[in-house]
């Protein structure tokens, strides 16, 4: 029987460019005027597991392998990888504006050693990129890509061909997500990648039923 093709999500202006390079200018202003770096996605719990998880990985990666935060934002999740004593960071964004935010963060954390460039996930040529990296984290890009109006599924297979570019030889994905289930996201990136570990996420119970807000996997290159 043949497989059901893929649903796919809803379009939403989170999927567009505009509605983030306008939402990091606002952030870049508050953050100028209060101090405040703006709103870290799934929470900053979220963030924490996956870098508590990874720490407990030497097997899997050590502090001066090269990791890359796709769509960095304003720069959080690289200052808790740092924290942790990871010191090969890179982080990128397809919004200038964000890339603002997070050198603005980093500075003002006198993080100086992180690398941050403009770049978008689905360019034609990632080859200054190519097989650079052992691993690499998604926390929401993958999400706000699914959501484009304009050919999500086509965008989101070429994302995983550059992230597959990007990663050496049996390199690590880590992606968290809270528009597709862990079924889905299995789905997605059966064909490159193999499952290796489920980060586990808080869980909620509804009318008998248990389960999970977000999803947080573990892929490696194949």
């Amino acid at each position: 029987m043949a497989e059901a093709p893929q649903q796919e999500l809803d379009p939403s202006e989170l999927g567009t460019q505009d509605y983030w390079d306008k939402t990091y200018s606002l952030e870049i202003d508050n953050f100028k005027h209060h101090g405040d770096v703006g709103e870290v996605w799934f929470g900053e719990d979220s963030a924490l597991r996956i870098v508590r998880w990874l720490s407990s990985r030497p097997e899997l990666v050590n502090e001066n392998d090269k990791i890359i935060d796709l769509g960095c934002g304003n720069g959080m999740m690289l200052v808790e990888l740092h924290d942790e004593g990871f010191t090969n960071l890179t982080g990128v964004d397809y919004s200038q504006n964000a890339i603002d935010l997070a050198s603005q963060v980093l500075k003002d954390k006198n993080l100086t050693d992180i690398t941050l460039e403009t770049f978008d996930i689905l360019a034609d040529d990632v080859s200054r990129f190519r097989s650079n990296f052992r691993i690499a984290h998604d926390k929401g890009t993958y999400d706000a890509i699914s959501l484009n109006p304009d050919n999500p599924k086509e965008k989101r297979e070429k994302y995983i061909e550059n992230v597959k570019e990007l990663l050496l030889p049996e390199g690590i994905l880590i992606i968290t997500s809270c528009n597709w289930t862990e079924e889905e996201l299995l789905g997605h990136f059966k064909t490159d990648f193999d499952l290796i570990h489920t980060i586990p996420t808080p869980s909620f119970k509804f009318a008998g039923q248990t389960g999970n807000l977000i999803s947080s996997m573990v892929f490696k290159k194949r």
